[in-house]
């Protein structure tokens, strides 16, 4: 299955990675830095009006800002700790709620780009929680104090002039430019150069309002999940069961090939004739087991988390009626922690199989790489990464 990634300008997860710390701040005072980008503002035809406007009261960096730069993200988290908020009984009856509101402008958005309403609504609630939780955070405080401490190189610096942009074309006033600590704004938490890319005027008042129009909000997230690639009628993934003696190290395919070779869908509907899938096992074998398509890539586009994609893909399945997972989640089972996935991933990168960064984290490439291991020693190869494996790879008993 073809892995699609986004652009370096992520959403709010992107910016959450975890980082060694911030560098130190550029020499000079935060007004000198603040002065420093007045050039290149211009350049992107930022007047100085908008400029001045952007900055008023701003007298130096937010040291809680500068702080969250040293928290570790989501991605330390197990998946099904991750699910338990994100697909919450009360965030599906809150999305189907939402769903009857603005059933006529769903299905609009659904119309014109070809992404199902309940994709479309389960990104808005797992982002803003419907719009509740957009984040009241000053843009540009946040992008200017990243910046000034050059936390991830000149990311930010980058964002915080796309924000000026924002504000020089009219779409927001300063005032109402909120969000993330990270600086990714609005109900769709993007951030300010994805807004640039992707936005939409969806209600036609002649701005492209994130913050506080529900239809551009919802017409954005579609927009931009179609110029990540999304696939009209293919669904993310399904929630299966494997036979007995069900051969692992087959684990991409038709899906054609998977319904032939015994795989069925937990739900009692049949697998789709057409399309690609590979198997995916968040929590290894006796967890829940998913075939997970191209569209699931398209989904990490939008954040690059596994644990993301999958609360957004079964909520998503819930607002439209779908059932709960079948499986049991291994809640009390012993798991890999980040230090111990960093040793995992330098020792499969000494033995030729991993190539990612070895940064304690979960994710596609790791999960390959413990395929591979698996494979050649023999063992099921169901990708995850299990304390066991560990052991085995260090050579300890």
């Amino acid at each position: 299955m073809r892995t699609r990634r986004a652009v370096l300008a992520l959403p709010l997860f992107l910016a959450l990675l975890a980082a060694p710390g911030p560098a130190r701040a550029q020499d000079g005072d935060f007004s000198g830095f603040v002065a420093s980008l007045r050039s290149d503002a211009a350049a992107r035809g930022v007047s100085p009006n908008t400029f001045d406007a952007a900055f008023a009261g701003l007298r130096g960096p937010d040291p809680d800002v500068i702080a969250r730069t040293r928290r570790q993200g989501e991605f330390s988290r197990p998946v099904w700790d991750y699910l338990v908020g994100a697909v919450s009984p009360g965030r599906i009856a809150r999305g189907q709620a939402q769903g009857k509101r603005l059933a006529a402008t769903l299905a609009a958005i659904e119309a014109r780009t070809g992404v199902p309403r309940a994709i479309v609504l389960a990104f808005w609630g797992v982002e803003s929680d419907f719009g509740a939780s957009a984040g009241s955070l000053p843009t540009v405080r946040a992008l200017a104090s990243l910046a000034y401490v050059r936390h991830r190189g000149t990311l930010f610096r980058d964002e915080l002039l796309a924000a000026l942009q924002i504000l020089e074309k009219g779409d927001i006033e300063p005032a109402r430019m909120v969000g993330s600590w990270a600086g990714a704004m609005g109900q769709v938490q993007f951030l300010p150069s994805v807004y640039l890319r992707e936005a939409v005027d969806f209600d036609g008042d002649g701005r492209r309002d994130i913050w506080r129009s529900e239809p551009d909000a919802l017409a954005s997230i579609a927009h931009y999940l179609r110029s990540l690639g999304w696939k009209p009628g293919l669904s993310w993934g399904y929630e299966v069961s494997l036979p007995k003696e069900f051969d692992l190290t087959r684990y991409r395919g038709p899906l054609s090939d998977f319904a032939a070779r015994g795989v069925r869908r937990t739900d009692g509907k049949p697998l789709p004739v057409n399309g690609e899938a590979s198997l995916f096992l968040p929590g290894g074998l006796g967890s829940p087991v998913f075939l997970i398509t191209d569209n699931f890539e398209v989904i990490r586009g939008y954040n690059t988390s596994d644990s993301y994609a999958l609360a957004v893909g079964h909520l998503a399945d819930r607002l439209a009626g779908g059932p709960a997972l079948a499986a049991p989640w291994p809640n009390g089972d012993a798991r890999l922690d980040g230090p111990g996935l960093k040793r995992l991933q330098a020792g499969l990168a000494a033995q030729g199989l991993y190539a990612g960064e070895q940064d304690g984290r979960a994710g596609p490439k790791l999960r390959e790489a413990v395929r591979q291991y698996q494979i050649r020693e023999g063992l099921p190869a169901d990708g995850y990464a299990r304390p066991a494996l560990l052991e085995r790879l260090e050579g300890r008993p």
